[in-house]
């Protein structure tokens, strides 16, 4: 697999895109997208927690908004939409094609809906295992691969329960808004 040209595919499309060579680099170059002081937020992302990058974000120099804080269903939702109005939104892709095209399937469609607008920003990592040959292998990757450990991790009976909005991002109409760093390594589903 050549990184150097997934990189470059990315950037084709509009996309800011850097190679991380393990979760803490991938880290500290997501850190560098985020200006200490502005207003962060995330949606369900393993990527984003397994490599540190929550823990270092809600430790550091940023205004959270933290959907897991909420004390009642209806907290929950407002602080997912608050999520909108942050300035950086972390998260990750269920699979990325070689030719730079991105792939998410979700649940509530928080995730997907932030992505694709909304923050000023949004700064995702994608481990080397979300790659995928061409953009006709995204979804069955993210269907049989992301979606059931999805819906393991988050205790639903039915794994289609996760799968109600999927999103094929083919091109970053504000050049640069979505970043990506590509660790190259394994990390989330």
């Amino acid at each position: 697999m050549d990184t150097d040209k997934i990189i470059e595919n990315l950037k084709k499309r509009g996309f800011e895109a850097v190679f991380a060579a393990n979760k803490a680099e991938a880290v500290e170059k997501a850190l560098a997208f985020i200006p200490e002081g502005s207003t962060v937020s995330w949606g369900g992302s393993v990527s984003v927690e397994e490599s540190g990058l929550l823990a270092s974000v809600k430790s550091g120099n940023y205004k959270v908004i933290d959907r897991d804080t909420a004390k009642s269903p209806e907290e929950r939702t407002e602080l997912m939409r608050k999520a909108f109005f942050a300035d950086t939104f972390l998260t990750s892709f269920n699979a990325v094609s070689e030719d730079g095209v991105l792939y998410n399937i979700d649940g509530n469609g928080n995730r997907v809906a932030a992505i694709t607008f909304g923050p000023a920003s949004v700064v995702a990592l994608v481990g080397i295992n979300k790659i995928v040959p061409t953009e006709a292998d995204l979804e069955s990757r993210a269907l049989k691969i992301a979606a059931p450990l999805n819906a393991k991790r988050l205790k639903l009976a039915n794994e289609q329960d996760i799968c109600a909005i999927f999103v094929k991002t083919r091109i970053c109409k504000n050049k640069g808004r979505i970043k990506i760093v590509l660790v190259g390594e394994e990390l989330g589903y």
